[in-house]
């Protein structure tokens, strides 16, 4: 079951994306960052058990961020990554956003879903802020992609 993110869920989320940032697959989030940001967060459930978590995070009145797609291993290729991109895609809709962008290593799975490779140089330099963090920056191996909704 997806459903909107709820504080109980926070360490939870963040054990996940922890197993995926210390592999390099994406940023970290501290759970300083993880309940400033519930809101943004959906979370599929099964059995009491959090088996995945991706976020919508606005940038700006045209633009969100699909982010923090991540699901644990042992329930992979069950399509729950994809179901919780599709809540992110159908919530940025419903409020009104033009376009959502992501930043990925798995540019096949967001093509699935609509998503198209752009320059990264296409990006305002707003979203470029969490980037900071990363190990990587500013030598960034990671895909850019817009979806216009």
């Amino acid at each position: 079951m997806i459903r909107k993110a709820q504080i109980g869920d926070v360490k939870e989320i963040q054990k996940l994306l922890l197993t995926f940032a210390n592999r390099g697959d994406m940023l970290s989030r501290s759970l300083s960052e993880i309940y400033e940001s519930l809101r943004d967060f959906f979370v599929f459930e099964e059995d009491g058990k959090l088996l995945g978590a991706a976020a919508l995070h606005i940038v700006w009145d045209d633009l969100a961020e699909v982010r923090s797609v991540a699901v644990v291993e042992d329930a992979g290729r069950k399509g729950i990554g994809s179901q919780l991109v599709q809540a992110c895609i159908a919530e940025a809709r419903q409020i009104g956003l033009r376009r959502i962008f992501c930043l990925t290593y798995k540019p096949d799975f967001f093509g699935k879903h609509g998503f198209l490779l752009v320059d990264k140089s296409e990006l305002p330099h707003k979203v470029w802020g969490d980037c900071i963090k990363c190990a990587k920056f500013p030598d960034c191996d990671e895909n850019a992609m817009i979806l216009d909704l």
